[in-house]
């Protein structure tokens, strides 16, 4: 995900965040399904998926913090 993508999903609502994170790990399901049976064009985009499944956690994480000091 590049750092244009990342900045637009800090400025979406934590709505957006869920349902673009529930996307991504069906992604993530979908090309681990693919690699075990072998019909897995580029191996890369999982590492991708995982990366930026773990991105959107950590906005997600951050917003609840920032909710928890107010």
């Amino acid at each position: 995900m590049k750092a244009r993508e990342v900045q637009e999903l800090r400025e979406g609502s934590p709505q957006e965040l869920v349902v673009k994170l529930n996307d991504l790990k069906a992604e993530l399901f979908n090309l681990r399904f693919q690699l075990a049976t072998g019909q897995l064009e580029n191996p890369m985009r999982i590492k991708e998926v995982k990366k930026s499944i773990a991105q959107i956690k950590t906005i997600i994480r951050e917003e609840e913090l920032k909710a928890f000091r107010q």
